[in-house]
């Protein structure tokens, strides 16, 4: 299937820029690296690394590869705009100051009604919200993504909330006539095979329709299988590519 060897190509790609770009950590190590090597000192580094960027480097490409067939558009580290309304901060911050405090839940088809309602009422300030992760578009829906990490602080959700409030009120500004939807992707579920933990999120998302995790994520960027078809062309990217990634962590044992 092409797309699958598309995808296995931008792996690869991926790896290789970070290995012609990547410097271990050169913190002294010296009762861990005589322990276990050079090379696997390196290759837990190089893993820390990777993981600090894999979202960017791994995760984004891979979907926009996924959903070039399905949607019409798709745009990675989009801007959201820079102008909204005060009528539209003033409600925004009436929608946090309830959730925090637990007098509503979250509903966000009610939270965007009500910010489109104010979108382009009365005075307008000049903000730099967050990029945002990928921007699809399909005929006038549009679907703003921030992917997170696997296990997110549990702290931060308040103001992931707030930057996907934050985002449809800009965006409305400058695109007043997109159906506007915006997520929280979690890429895989690290409670596999129980159920992601979502409680933690609980108080702040609408479960149903601001939150899609591992295949649902995957599924709804690229369809039914999406997700099985990516963990097969990540596999078999390690297998095709284990002589490679061997030989290169093999280098620092002779440092």
């Amino acid at each position: 299937m092409q797309i699958k060897q598309n995808i296995k190509n931008r792996l690869k790609n991926a790896l290789r820029q970070k290995f012609s770009n990547y410097t271990p950590e050169t913190s002294y190590m010296p009762f861990h690296t005589r322990l276990l090597g050079r090379d696997r000192m390196a290759l837990y580094s190089f893993i820390q690394s990777l993981n600090t960027n894999f979202g960017t480097s791994i995760f984004e490409p891979v979907a926009e590869e996924l959903g070039l067939a399905k949607f019409d558009n798709i745009t990675r580290q989009a801007f959201a705009g820079e102008t909204i309304t005060r009528e539209a901060q003033r409600v925004i911050q009436d929608i946090m100051d309830n959730l925090e405090s637990g007098r509503v839940k979250p509903n966000k088809c009610n939270e965007i009604e009500r910010i489109l309602r104010v979108a382009h009422s009365g005075e307008i300030s000049t903000i730099k919200p967050t990029k945002i992760d990928l921007l699809l578009q399909k005929d006038k829906s549009v679907y703003l993504i921030d992917i997170k990490t696997a296990k997110p602080n549990k702290g931060g959700f308040k103001e992931f909330k707030r930057t996907l409030l934050t985002w449809v009120a800009s965006y409305a500004y400058a695109n007043p006539n997109a159906e506007i939807h915006t997520l929280i992707a979690i890429p895989y579920n690290p409670y596999e095979p129980k159920p992601y933990e979502r409680w933690t999120m609980a108080g702040m998302l609408d479960l149903d329709f601001e939150l899609k995790v591992a295949k649902e994520f995957w599924d709804f960027i690229g369809g039914n299988g999406s997700y099985e078809m990516l963990l097969e062309a990540f596999e078999e990217v390690g297998i095709e590519m284990r002589a490679e990634i061997d030989e290169y962590f093999a280098r620092f044992n002779t440092k």
